[in-house]
């Protein structure tokens, strides 16, 4: 299912992996915590994506992590996109009827540096409900395409030892049409295993 700010695939499973489309309004510098010892990057003004994945066995850890993201710590104000993920998974049949508690943000993972300046902005979020770990090869497509550049190797990637999990795009539409294909057979593989 698509939608204007939502593509979603599967929903049966309260947990899973996401793909964030963020636009960056104006150029800034930013170091990812401690990533390359706080190494200063110059983000630059376009379209960049994030591959995440919350799969924790209790609650519902993919809606508490993308309303993580797409809020700001310190009152600063959350993403637009914040109340669109509340009533997404508000009305979702699998986590329907929950209340989420929004807490205090602390700047934990390489994307919260990112997420926290008021020039990014979260545009449309990707949510693939399935309790697998996805987000490996989600990054290796992804990072194959030629629409797609890094900002640097494991960038966004704390966990993993050869993918990057934040770049860089020069095509959303296109990114998007090419995941309409590739996460159903994804998904179909994943479940023959």
């Amino acid at each position: 299912m698509s939608g204007s700010q939502f593509t979603i695939f599967g929903s049966k499973y309260p947990m899973g992996s996401y793909i964030l489309f963020i636009r960056i309004s104006s150029s800034f510098t930013l170091a990812f915590g401690r990533f390359q010892q706080s190494r200063q990057f110059t983000i630059a003004e376009g379209d960049y994506i994030y591959v995440g994945s919350a799969l924790g066995r209790s609650g519902n850890p993919l809606a508490r992590r993308l309303i993580r993201h797409a809020s700001r710590s310190r009152g600063k104000p959350p993403h637009t996109i914040r109340s669109s993920i509340i009533k997404q998974f508000s009305l979702d049949e699998v986590t329907g009827n929950c209340t989420f508690e929004i807490t205090e943000k602390k700047l934990h993972w390489h994307i919260d540096y990112l997420l926290e300046h008021p020039e990014t902005e979260i545009t449309h979020v990707v949510i693939i409900g399935n309790p697998e770990r996805m987000e490996h090869k989600l990054a290796e497509f992804l990072a194959d395409l030629k629409e797609t550049s890094e900002l640097a190797p494991r960038l966004g990637a704390q966990d993993t030892r050869n993918s990057t999990h934040l770049l860089r795009i020069t095509d959303r539409q296109k990114i998007l049409d090419q995941l309409m294909q590739y996460i159903p057979l994804l998904n179909d593989s994943i479940d023959m295993e």
